[in-house]
């Protein structure tokens, strides 16, 4: 089967009753993690998005207490996981003060964690990967917004 363009599925959304979207999208949220946080998100957290960001950073800290430190395989394999689910969170939101936000954050973490990132090749490209996509997000946003950021991210 092969699937539908985006635009074609709006159209036909368009066309739909209410309550044959509410089956479709209780439907979807059934056959896949993603898209029941996907839902979880639009319908309960995008209107606090400083509330979602707040619970966002609580998250991950609680993830980086959890990384199993017994050698830097089993650290490095920690983050990645820990970097995988905080994009989700960042694609779930789409905002990109919240993706600035929370990247900063883990750069932060990051910085501060048990293991010295910068003796090891694989976590140093980790985080000057995402210090670079913090500072390409950055040049996107308003002017004010980029001096406060770019003050923040000096700091770290």
């Amino acid at each position: 089967m092969k699937a539908a363009t985006l635009a074609q599925l709006k159209k036909e959304l368009k066309d739909k009753p209410a309550n044959e979207l509410l089956d479709i999208c209780i439907r979807m949220a059934k056959f896949k993690k993603d898209n029941k946080e996907l839902l979880t998100y639009l319908i309960f957290e995008a209107n606090d998005e400083r509330g979602f960001i707040e619970q966002a950073k609580e998250d991950l800290e609680e993830a980086f207490d959890e990384i199993n430190m017994g050698s830097l395989y089993w650290a490095k394999k920690g983050l990645r996981k820990v970097l995988r689910n905080l994009k989700k969170q960042i694609r779930y939101s789409g905002d990109k003060v919240t993706e600035v936000e929370l990247l900063m954050h883990f750069c932060k973490l990051l910085r501060e964690f048990d293991i010295p990132y910068h003796d090891y090749v694989t976590l140093l490209n980790m985080y000057e990967g995402q210090m670079k996509r913090i500072r390409t997000v950055i040049e996107g946003l308003h002017e004010d917004l980029q001096y406060d950021y770019n003050e923040m991210l000096r700091s770290i």
